[in-house]
């Protein structure tokens, strides 16, 4: 007998609702959640496909220990046992930094993601911390905690009431968004232009949503910051700016205004490849539209000049009056943040408290650039990295040069990987944790709903009950943190307490609270807790009478409360920024040498590296080719389908070709998250496609030097055909 349950999907960032189908405790089907408060019944064939992902034959079911050499199946009592006796002397012998901890990206798509991370490593005390920020979102993280002084305040675009919509490097068709949590992303953008709004799209690839806009602007590759800083300058030289009820609560203007004088439309014209007329009414269009938001993601980010890109889409939503105000940008409150605290100053926001030991690269946010993980392995000297904890992350695919990653991670003392796969990084592991298939964990967006673009709260329950034999991911990091601590034995619950207890102290509530707590695990208290100490005076009961969520409002003006600046007004040009734009100043020489430039690409049926094992997924357009635009391959020797050899800084790879006009000239893409062709892993779907690791072709000396983030978009490559 079939039955229904709700469910939140956790397979990329629109956090849509589903309705399962379920036949005994197998998920059979799911569609849309027309109910849904957010999404309204809008799906994406990643969410139709969560039956398949759920089954997945390959997924591991139980625990793996290294013995003799080899991975075998262990009990979970075998594997904690290992990791504890083996973790603290490690830490005893050789310090905190000597264990470091790689989180990945789907970490923000599980409760237990956001809930433990945070308490494993102030239990180890590490400062070797490397996540996927700096291999995509970091120089938005940094850029805000600049203007504002928190790297977590990021502005999101108003895409239900905005006018006008500049995007740049953002493909929301394919990728569902991005630091803009849209359930439905497709159909609020189709619903700007019928309320006649004009959506704008900054790309050197005609993609699925540059296909739908108004005006799509070709630019080359890498120069979105040369771009943004010429509509700055005639906003200034037209006197068009107009910052709105923000006047007085900014500081640097006049700063502003001279550090982009010398970036005229003209003169970054050649460098972009766009037209200085083209520029200039980018920046009266953006300045007449009644409201308006500059948007920018991935492509602009993961590029030589990041974090001043990720600056200036918020210096421009700031000149023209848009950011914190209704259909421009806004900062969304989410239910589980911290109750809004009185305007004033804060303590800001600090880069390179520490550096990396290898490089001295310096920290943002509290991480090292994933780029520089190698070397700290390899190294040896005080504070080499001994011991890895990975924690649903596949860095030997996602960052640059996986080959020498792959050879370092062979070297280290002891290695911890919680995740469902033997994938290309786990396989090296000493041990592995698989934690459950996603029907059977409950599901809140901790990450998500703070760049929601409306404010909403929803909880999944578990769909079906935990299979035998199975450990709940929060069971399973609670414990890994008991073990690294030395509590090794202790109950679990202990960590969900003690993190409680914290909680009411630091909030100042009393400790009679966690009392009146109603979750039935203990992440569900936790949730309650964070409930009922938020803005929205809500409880985890509320939630679960609410079962397609609760509606919150539209997102609202914030401003001053969000600022935690040392001054308390927005800090439009920060010491960082300025030291380091004469490097953008560089690159006004003009167009660059005439090789080819790359840039990946993101295909609606794929998220990363996660979601090449399921066939319905697998196949039909979501393939690993080498995109080139017809002249670029005639000129070349290149022919549709038949493979080529692409050659970067740090390596060559064979790619059959594709040959199309969706890549403008100059410029080739390939998709990022493949190369499943290494043994020792557990997919077999993937590996009957394995496709190539475009980060192969990097050697990860290029990185946005403020962020450390990875320079993995127009970075130079040669193109040849196959002799």
């Amino acid at each position: 007998m079939s039955r229904t349950a709700l469910r939140i999907c956790p397979l990329c960032e629109a956090t849509c609702g589903l309705t399962l189908t379920i036949e005994g405790t197998r998920v059979t089907g799911a569609r849309g959640d027309r109910d849904d408060i957010f999404s309204q019944g809008f799906i994406c064939p990643k969410g139709a496909s969560f039956p398949e992902l759920d089954a997945d034959p390959d997924r591991l079911r139980t625990p793996l220990v290294r013995r003799d050499g080899e991975l075998q199946e262990a009990s979970w009592d075998e594997a904690f046992d290992l990791i504890a006796a083996r973790i603290r002397p490690l830490i005893e012998t050789y310090g905190p930094n000597a264990v470091g901890v790689v989180l990945g990206n789907p970490n923000v798509h599980t409760m237990a993601g956001a809930l433990y991370p945070p308490v494993l490593l102030a239990a180890l005390g590490t400062r070797s911390l490397f996540t996927a920020s700096t291999l995509d979102q970091m120089p938005k993280h940094v850029s805000s905690g600049l203007l504002f002084g928190d790297a977590l305040a990021i502005p999101v675009p108003d895409l239900d009431r905005t006018d006008h919509l500049l995007m740049l490097g953002a493909n929301p068709l394919d990728s569902n968004g991005s630091l803009c949590t849209a359930g439905d992303f497709p159909g609020r953008l189709k619903a700007l232009r019928k309320r006649g709004g004009t959506l704008t799209v900054v790309d050197p690839r005609r993609t699925r949503t540059a296909r739908t806009a108004d005006r799509h602007l070709a630019i080359r590759p890498g120069t979105d910051a040369l771009l943004l800083a010429a509509i700055a300058h005639t906003l200034f030289d037209e006197k068009l700016t107009d910052l709105g009820a923000l006047e007085g609560q900014v500081e640097g203007v006049e700063e502003v205004r001279d550090a982009v004088s010398e970036f005229t439309p003209e003169a970054v014209a050649d460098a972009c490849d766009l037209t200085a007329d083209d520029i200039r009414s980018l920046a009266r269009e953006l300045a007449a539209a009644p409201t308006a938001a500059v948007y920018g993601r991935v492509g602009s980010s993961t590029v030589r000049y990041g974090t001043l890109t990720n600056w200036l889409v918020d210096v421009l939503n700031i000149l023209t009056g848009n950011l914190d105000r209704p259909g421009g940008a806004l900062f969304p409150l989410s239910a589980t943040d911290r109750a809004p605290r009185p305007a004033g100053p804060g303590r800001g926001f600090a880069l390179g408290r520490w550096k990396s030991r290898v490089s001295g690269h310096p920290e943002a946010k509290g991480e090292l650039p994933t780029a520089a993980l190698a070397e700290e392995i390899e190294m040896p000297g005080e504070g080499q990295i001994r011991a890895l904890i990975s924690i649903a992350a596949n860095p030997v695919l996602s960052a640059p040069d996986g080959d020498r990653l792959d050879r370092a991670l062979a070297g280290l003392d002891l290695m911890v990987s919680v995740d469902p796969y033997l994938n290309e990084t786990s396989r090296h592991a000493d041990v592995v944790l698989p934690p459950p298939p996603p029907s059977q964990s409950a599901h809140f967006d901790f990450a998500f709903n703070t760049f929601a673009v409306r404010n909403q709260v929803r909880y999944s329950r578990p769909a079906v009950p935990l299979e035998a034999g199975r450990m709940d991911e929060s069971e399973i990091l609670a414990r890994l943190v008991l073990a690294v601590s030395g509590m090794h034995g202790a109950d679990p619950d202990s960590v969900d307490t003690m993190v409680i207890e914290q909680t009411l102290a630091k909030a100042g509530a009393p400790k009679e609270l966690a009392a009146q707590l109603t979750g039935r695990t203990g992440p569900e208290r936790r949730l309650d807790l964070m409930l009922r100490l938020g803005p929205y005076d809500l409880t985890l009961d509320q939630l679960i009478d609410h079962p397609h969520g609760i509606d919150l409002g539209p997102l609202q003006p914030r401003i001053p409360q969000i600022l935690k600046t040392r001054s308390g007004r927005i800090e439009l040009f920060p010491a960082p920024i300025a030291a380091d734009l004469p490097r953008l100043r560089g690159a006004l020489a003009g167009r660059p040498a005439s090789s080819l430039v790359l840039v990946g690409r993101r295909h609606l049926r794929s998220n990363n590296s996660w979601m090449h094992n399921v066939p319905a997924l697998n196949g039909g357009s979501n393939t690993c080719t080498l995109q080139v635009h017809p002249d670029d391959a005639a000129r070349l020797g290149l022919a549709d389908g038949v493979p080529a050899r692409i050659k970067g800084e740090g390596g060559a790879l064979e790619v059959p070709v594709e040959v199309t006009d969706a890549v403008r000239t100059g410029v080739v893409s390939l998709p990022h998250g493949w190369g499943h062709d290494r043994p020792g892993t557990r997919s077999a779907v993937a590996a009957a496609r394995p496709g190539v690791n475009v980060n192969q072709l990097l050697d990860g000396s290029l990185l946005d030097p403020l962020s450390g983030t990875s320079v993995l978009n127009g970075f130079p490559v040669e193109v040849s055909p196959l002799s």
